[in-house]
Parts: C-alpha cells; sequence; structure tokens
C-alpha cells in the first residue's frame, strides 16, 4: 500500500484526519461505506500531478477520524456540513474540486447545492441525485441490492455478525458489488477504520440515521432528505456509474439524465464492466476520466 502524507484538521466539531498529496486548490476526496481513503491511493498522486493539493479525510466515525459525540444517528444533512467545513478547514478557494463517492456521493450532491461558491467542478461516483435514487430505492431490483439497509437496523445482532470473522461479511459485499475484483489490497486498511466498536458503530449509524423503518420512504424522510441533498448543483460536474454496481443499479436512460441535475459542461456516463469501486477496480482509466475533466482549473 503507498504511503501518503497524513495531517487533521478541526472541521464541524470534529477532528479528521486524512492522506493528501501534492500542492494547489484543493482537489477534496470523500468515501464511503464500507470504504477508506485508500481507495483513493491511484487518484491523489494523480491530481498532484495535475496541480491540485489532493485530500482524501477519514470521513466522520472512521478511525483515526475523532468520534463522534452521537454515533448512532450520522444524518445526511451532517455529512454535507461535513464537506463544507473540510473546505473551509483546509483553506479550499473558489477554484477547489469536489470528488465523491458512495456516501461521500451522498453529501456531495447537498454540499456543492448549498455553498456553489466553494466547488469549481464535481465528480460524483455511483450515487445519483435524490431525484433519481428515489425513483430506483422502490423498485423490486434495487430493494434486492440495498438489503443491507433493513438487516442493519437489527442492533442487537447485526454488529456481532458483520463482524464475525474479520468482517467477512464486508468481504461479501465487495464482492458482490464489484463483481471479480480482487480487493485483498483495500478490505485490510477499511477494516482498521471500523474495528474499534465504537467506531463500527458509527459506519453503521450512516444507516441508522437515514434508514430506520418508522421512517423511511414516509413523505416527512422524503422532505428531509431531499432538504439535505435534494437540490440540483450548478457546477460542471462529471458522473460514472458502472453496469455491474452491484450496490445501486442504473440504466443508460437515467445515467444520461444526470447532467440535467447539474450545471452546463456536465456529463456522465454508464462505463461498461465495471462495479461499485470503480476506482480501484479499473484505475488508470477512471483516473484518467476524472482528472481529464478536472484539467480545465480556471
Amino acid at each position: 500500500m503507498q504511503e501518503f502524507e497524513r495531517g487533521t484538521v478541526r472541521a464541524n466539531n470534529l477532528d479528521f484526519a486524512y492522506l493528501t498529496a501534492g500542492e494547489g486548490p484543493l482537489a477534496l476526496c470523500m468515501h464511503g461505506f464500507p470504504d477508506s481513503p485508500h481507495t483513493y491511493r491511484y487518484l491523489l498522486p494523480a491530481l498532484a500531478e495535475a496541480g491540485y493539493r489532493a485530500v482524501a479525510p477519514f470521513s466522520r466515525g472512521f478511525a483515526p477520524t475523532e468520534l463522534p459525540a452521537d454515533r448512532h444517528h450520522v444524518h445526511s444533512s451532517m455529512l454535507v456540513d461535513d464537506q463544507n467545513a473540510l473546505h473551509e478547514a483546509l483553506g479550499g478557494g473558489s477554484d477547489a474540486v469536489l470528488i465523491a463517492h458512495d456516501w461521500g456521493a451522498v453529501a456531495a450532491w447537498g454540499a456543492a447545492a448549498k455553498a456553489p461558491d466553494r466547488w469549481s467542478r464535481c465528480v460524483i461516483v455511483n450515487i445519483p441525485p435524490f431525484a433519481i435514487f428515489g425513483e430506483n430505492i422502490v423498485k423490486y431490483e434495487q430493494i434486492k441490492r440495498s438489503f443491507y439497509f433493513w438487516y442493519f437496523q437489527m442492533q442487537r445482532v447485526a454488529e456481532d455478525v458483520i463482524s464475525a470473522d474479520d468482517f467477512a461479511f464486508i468481504d461479501n459485499i465487495w464482492a458482490d458489488w464489484s463483481p471479480g475484483y480482487d480487493a485483498s489490497e483495500d478490505l485490510p486498511p477499511m477494516k482498521d477504520c471500523i474495528r474499534d466498536p465504537a467506531h463500527f458503530q458509527a459506519a453503521l449509524g450512516y444507516y441508522w440515521g437515514q434508514f430506520d423503518p418508522t421512517r423511511f420512504g414516509s413523505p416527512e424522510w422524503a422532505a428531509e432528505q431531499a432538504a439535505a441533498w435534494g437540490d440540483d448543483i450548478t457546477q460542471p460536474t462529471l458522473y460514472l456509474h458502472g453496469t455491474d454496481d452491484g450496490c445501486h443499479g442504473m440504466t443508460q436512460e437515467q445515467v444520461d439524465r444526470v447532467p440535467s441535475h447539474c450545471g452546463p459542461g456536465s456529463r456522465s456516463e454508464l462505463i461498461e464492466g465495471v462495479g461499485h469501486f470503480m476506482h480501484v477496480q479499473r484505475p488508470s482509466e477512471i483516473t484518467k476520466r476524472i482528472v481529464g475533466f478536472l484539467e480545465p482549473k480556471g
């Protein structure tokens, strides 16, 4: 595993640890679950070479980032605020760019909408805008993919089952979400982020905060989530999705519609033969797409 410079910064009342490379405008790279900043190990050096200060934080609740006071209810609105606060704390300017995947992508839709002057361009991977996400979440095929939303709610058993046998459950999630990919380099650092039970609860708190079965799907829930990350964004945005994504499925027609929720100059692509973790599954190709889109920094 490549070594990167490390740092810590206080943002949104939390000490965030991060990996970093390069100097220049801020390129903030946000991960999701079950993941870690180490999956940006190919992108960080490429962004540095392109003239950016690339920073990949350990997201809220993921060690060694500080454990939040409330680890049982991590709301999407808090994740949105984290990203904009990280921009501020890291000294980002109006030329900063935001690159985000999975839960990071959920928050990025909200962060870019709420603070358009902070982010000049966005790259969002594998989680579509809330309007399209909402279309999918009620469909049978997506309900099957999203079984873990509801399984994770069974807090008395889920923690023990997921952590058993060195988090073998997460090995299986990766295998389902990026079929055929050997994740042996990615899984150990990811598991280190949640090996402590309190940090593991904070990671599960994303699901406890969003998908409480007594509220999930209700008009109140939809309005709350839409307020956090449902607005269209104005930045030129590159959206990438894989045909083999076992986490969230998208049709070509849906992928084609994503730029209608983004600013002028936006593009989207459904990439054949890659899954949810495309940035490590096919790193040269995905890195080239991302850096190529971000190169106009002015």
